[in-house]
């Protein structure tokens, strides 16, 4: 199933929950850089169990607000929140999936273009203006680049998408650092808005010599060119499953509260150096632990019986013991209003 038809479905999911929320047993909103896998689980669930599962695919920033209003079971996140917001709002976070962010490009008769990160936060700094200029040709000898303008692309909503690209660009450029910085809503200083990673992808399809930042499975599904990015050790590397397991081979999930790491500019000779998780939002004390336990259930299953169907949509699956250790954080810290465990393993 392509990214076109995942679209339309999300639009039908959108309006389907304003009217008949009841048709749907298990209700989540926010990142849409998970959306194809979670739209593919979702599909599988149904068939194998008759449950559903209705998901928005409105953002970062949305899929948060939503599961704060407590108008859905479950938020999405690509950019985690931290310890005391966990604690603030009475939320467990965990991990999904895997996936990484690439740099997509239309520039006809280019071929495969390769990028520094520098370059990159040049670009979207409106410091490098030109495809021929010095610094791209620099990496990119033999290739023939145009005098023409380059039209930067982002995503124009709060976006977990826009926090991973930016802690990155601020991790390899002083000047973006202590200009746009990172977050999931920058103040771009150049370029066009699209909103989620479907509205940025058909911009840059549409736009010529024009650039964009997506989820790796949006730009490979809809055959746009994405760059190869030097990595922290000084290795050019394209987007692929080997890249984004070198860039998390060595991650410490414990190390922040709900697993909320950072996967960009690891080290490692194959590490794509904007490779990222992307979280779910539960409250710790559900005032419907039925429905919560519900959506544990999908994940769970998820868990068992998806990851064929991650690697196939180009995500990558957490570890197996990460996969464990999420469980025991669903069974020792989501309880009902009688202090009993939501999620039974």
């Amino acid at each position: 199933m392509k990214i076109l038809s995942y679209a339309i479905a999300a639009g039908l999911a959108v309006a389907s929950l304003t009217t008949t929320a009841t048709a749907a047993d298990i209700t989540g909103a926010g990142a849409t850089f998970p959306f194809p896998i979670y739209a593919k689980w979702a599909e599988a669930y149904n068939k194998e169990t008759g449950n559903r599962m209705n998901y928005q695919s409105i953002g970062s920033s949305g899929g948060i607000r939503q599961i704060r209003a407590k108008t859905v079971d479950f938020g999405a996140t690509d950019a985690p929140l931290k310890g005391e917001d966990l604690q603030k709002d009475g939320f467990v976070q965990f991990p999904a999936v895997m996936g990484g962010v690439v740099a997509v490009y239309n520039v006809q008769g280019a071929g495969q273009l390769k990028l520094t990160g520098e370059v990159l936060a040049d670009i979207f700094n409106g410091k490098i203006s030109k495809w021929n200029d010095p610094k791209i040709a620099q990496a990119n000898q033999g290739v023939t680049l145009p005098n023409a303008s380059i039209t930067p692309v982002y995503r124009s909503d709060g976006s977990g998408t826009t926090s991973v690209f930016t802690t990155y660009l601020s991790q390899v450029s002083e000047g973006w650092k202590s200009g746009p910085g990172a977050g999931s809503s920058v103040q771009w200083p150049v370029g066009q808005g699209g909103k989620g990673n479907e509205g940025v992808a058909a911009l840059v399809k549409q736009v010529p010599n024009s650039i964009g930042y997506v989820e790796y499975a949006y730009a490979k599904q809809n055959s746009i060119p994405f760059a190869q990015l030097q990595n922290k050790n000084g290795k050019f590397v394209s987007p692929e499953a080997k890249t984004f397991q070198a860039a998390a081979a060595n991650a410490d999930w414990k190390s922040a509260p709900g697993y909320g790491i950072s996967l960009t500019n690891q080290p490692g000779d194959e590490a794509w150096p904007i490779t990222a998780p992307t979280f779910i939002l539960v409250p710790k004390t559900p005032e419907k632990p039925e429905q919560v336990a519900e959506a544990l259930k999908f994940f769970d299953w998820s868990f068992k019986n998806g990851d064929k169907m991650a690697v196939e949509l180009d995500y990558v699956p957490l570890p197996s013991k990460l996969k464990d250790q999420v469980r025991a954080t669903w069974a020792s810290e989501i309880k009902n209003a009688s202090g009993q465990a939501v999620f039974t393993q």
